[in-house]
């Protein structure tokens, strides 16, 4: 990619799109959108695009990352639990890309790891581990400088690690529903928790963040159990792979230590200790663009 070509990632999750520019790894111009299921979300996300190639120039290439499974060659969607419409399309083409090589399909946690690994918080390491905490749980791998699917490309579901007896999955526990789930039907246990106050069905992840932050007891403690339960599934990462470091982003990430610290204390105890101390645990740098981001850089490259 010249340094002067302009590509356009766009990341789409199950209520909003979101997408960036890309010269190099300079990061330009942002736009967001949200999701109306009233009407075909591949038709809103084709009058995105265009709407963002008028705003931020005319792209070379276009990246999408979908929260699905990407068949080999880029185009297809081979299954999306959270945006139906999506499962067995070729998304490129669906997006008017007919002929093939200007709109590239990535799984979003793909996406997202490559941006980290270029230009965030995975800057310097040759292998790496990216999850991300978001409407789901899911991850992806960098190993030897190269994004690595496993043998039928379906390597890094990181939210189907079990960590509670009788089968639950990471993704059961600390994807944003759950946490929200679980927070809900706790809460009014706790009398004290500002929480308690938020209307049935408003509940927001910002919500519970901001909450602990301010010091609510309650709402601290509901992020140091999910910190806790990811930290078993990351101490699995760490014990199989001896991963140079692990990057975790997602919105619950915005709670900072308040969560981090109990990932790495929970990783440390469930580890083989020698791993644990080679392994950097780091929350990824770029927040809410980093799968936007990567699917730009991505699409400028294959």
């Amino acid at each position: 990619m010249s340094n002067e070509e302009v590509c356009i990632g766009v990341e789409v999750s199950s209520s909003a799109m979101r997408a960036v520019s890309v010269t190099g790894n300079s990061v330009g111009r942002s736009a967001t959108a949200p999701i109306a299921y009233s009407s075909s979300v591949v038709e809103q996300l084709t009058a995105f695009i265009e709407r963002c190639r008028t705003e931020f120039g005319n792209a070379s290439k276009i990246g999408v990352a979908v929260p699905a499974l990407v068949g080999p060659g880029r185009r297809v969607v081979e299954y999306s639990t959270h945006i139906a419409e999506f499962s067995g399309l070729d998304l490129a083409s669906g997006l008017g890309d007919k002929d093939g090589g200007r709109i590239s399909v990535f799984n979003d946690a793909n996406a997202a790891a490559w941006a980290e690994y270029q230009i965030g918080a995975g800057r310097g390491a040759r292998d790496l581990f990216y999850a991300t905490l978001g409407t789901g749980v899911g991850g992806a791998f960098i190993l030897n400088g190269e994004i690595w699917m496993g043998h039928g490309g379906y390597a890094g579901e990181f939210g189907y690690v079990p960590v509670r007896e009788g089968g639950e999955r990471l993704e059961d526990i600390a994807s944003s529903a759950n946490i929200i789930r679980r927070t809900r039907s706790r809460v009014n246990q706790d009398s004290t928790s500002s929480l308690g106050e938020i209307p049935e069905g408003q509940l927001t992840i910002s919500m519970i963040v901001e909450a602990a932050k301010a010091g609510d007891d309650f709402s601290q403690l509901m992020l140091d159990r999910t910190g806790n339960y990811v930290g078993i599934a990351v101490a699995s990462v760490i014990n199989l792979l001896n991963i140079e470091r692990v990057i975790i982003g997602g919105e619950i990430m915005k709670a900072g230590e308040l969560i981090l610290e109990p990932i790495i204390e929970t990783a440390r105890k469930r580890s083989f200790f020698p791993a644990f101390e080679t392994t950097e645990i780091l929350p990824g740098k770029l927040g809410d663009d980093a799968a936007a981001i990567g699917a730009a850089m991505l699409a400028a490259i294959v």
